[in-house]
């Protein structure tokens, strides 16, 4: 039977091959974004408990330039529930994720669209690969716009003719990006809606420059913006304030790893953390700021401190004069024990070629959440959303050199709540994420607005 089956495959293949030459040539097309192209589709998801109908276009809108010339074309989902009396009265919602190279995909299918991912409880991929239906997604009370910016996901540049100049900075972003937002406000008929905008990491960077852009270019007023693991906003904080900072992520990241001194780790981590809080900025930031001035003795007793709610020994503070560095602290804490702890989300444990150096190998987190969304937004886009495309879906893609100058997008916020007082800001951090942790978001807080009266 085996040999029969061989021989059958054999002479498919070699018929298949024998009569390639003479079909029609491959359809390089599809290897291309269709710049201005949908598809639509219907669903149900159950959402708190309760059935909610919603109906998805996914598709491609252009970007032009000042000219009118088509230079790109922005690829998106858009969620829509279905059977609402009042679509004005219903909020709208764009999101972005970060990086700046990287999709809506983190976003999409693993906070608060109305499909998430399987994963067990450690985080890692159930396989066979699948989705479930999300029951924290914000669809039932808002609609959804999961926006993939030029290069990332299917987006891609018109022709390799557009200078990636066009797209790849702090202000390129935020200008193309406010000009597609208001075109597709005005195509889906969503002018009397709500508009609200959710962005995270560089996606805050992202959408705190277009709170502004969008008043000022667009003549669009926001009810919202959405700050999920800030970055620094382009507010200043170098010196002793970049390295003070980090420490109450720190202790976050050594009680969960039960590195902390008994006292400490028998609190709950939001009854620990105000205590380090305080330090840091009581006595840590002032300390640094001394530099070699500060005596041995008060050296010493801040050391001690620093160790204490950090989990690294004395001896290591005291070797980094204070300052201990974010790459060395990955993979310090967990040494002894042959573990790294990741960067993004320092729950997450790696395994080193060696116990030995000052930096990982890897981030833990990222490879296993790229382990799990991979699969998923490829069958979600082109399966359940029946998106057919042979583009090669970007989870990152090639967006450098990006243009870091003259990023004010921090206060392009504050000025824009300051000029609309509908313009509510909400941030949310991860007490373990060291890439935008949770303090360095309570300080551009208080930076964003140091009058205090927003």
């Amino acid at each position: 039977m085996k040999r029969l089956l061989t021989a059958a495959l054999l002479l498919g293949c070699s018929q298949l091959y024998a009569q390639a030459p003479k079909g029609p040539a491959a359809d390089t097309s599809a290897r291309s974004l269709k710049i201005d192209a949908t598809v639509v589709t219907t669903h149900e998801a159950t959402i708190k408990g309760q059935r909610v109908p919603y109906k998805v276009t996914a598709g491609s809108m252009p970007v032009w330039d000042e000219e009118g010339k088509v230079i790109a074309g922005v690829f998106y989902t858009y969620f829509e529930r279905t059977g609402v009396a009042d679509q004005g009265a219903r909020p709208l919602v764009f999101s972005f994720n970060g990086g700046p190279g990287t999709a809506s995909v983190w976003m999409q299918i693993g906070y608060t669209g109305p499909r998430v991912l399987n994963i067990d409880d450690e985080g890692y991929p159930v396989q066979p690969y699948g989705l479930k239906d999300n029951q924290h997604s914000i669809l039932d009370v808002a609609d959804i716009v999961y926006v993939d910016p030029v290069n990332t996901g299917f987006s891609r540049p018109a022709n390799k003719d557009v200078p990636g100049s066009k797209f790849f900075g702090v202000n390129q972003d935020v200008k193309y990006l406010a000009e597609w937002i208001s075109t597709f406000i005005s195509r889906n008929k969503r002018w009397a809606s709500p508009k609200y905008l959710v962005g995270e990491s560089y996606g805050t960077t992202r959408v705190s420059g277009l709170a502004l852009e969008l008043q000022n270019a667009q003549w669009i007023y926001l009810n919202g913006v959405v700050l999920v693991s800030p970055t620094e906003l382009g507010i200043e904080r170098g010196g002793p304030a970049e390295s003070a900072l980090r420490l109450p992520y720190y202790a976050a990241t050594a009680w969960y790893h039960k590195a902390l001194p008994s006292d400490l780790q028998q609190k709950d981590l939001t009854a620990m953390l105000p205590e380090v809080e305080q330090f840091t900025i009581r006595e840590y930031l002032p300390a640094l700021a001394e530099g070699g001035f500060i005596s041995d003795a008060r050296k010493r007793e801040i050391a001690a401190k620093v160790a204490r709610y950090s989990g690294i020994s004395e001896k290591n503070v005291l070797q980094n004069n204070l300052d201990v560095p974010l790459n060395f602290f990955w993979k310090e804490l967990l040494r002894d024990k042959g573990f790294t702890v990741g960067r993004l989300d320092s729950r997450y444990r790696g395994i080193d070629r060696k116990d030995a150096g000052d930096r990982v190998d890897f981030n833990a987190e990222l490879t296993s959440w790229l382990h799990s969304f991979t699969p998923a937004i490829n069958m979600y886009i082109r399966d359940e959303l029946k998106y057919k495309t042979d583009l090669k879906y970007l989870m990152f893609g090639p967006v450098f050199p990006w243009d870091n100058n003259n990023n004010r997008t921090g206060e392009n916020l504050r000025q824009a709540m300051a000029q609309n007082p509908f313009l509510h800001v909400l941030i949310q951090s991860g007490y373990y994420d060291g890439a935008c942790d949770y303090f360095n978001a309570k300080y551009s807080m208080w930076q964003l607005d140091p009058s205090g009266r927003l």
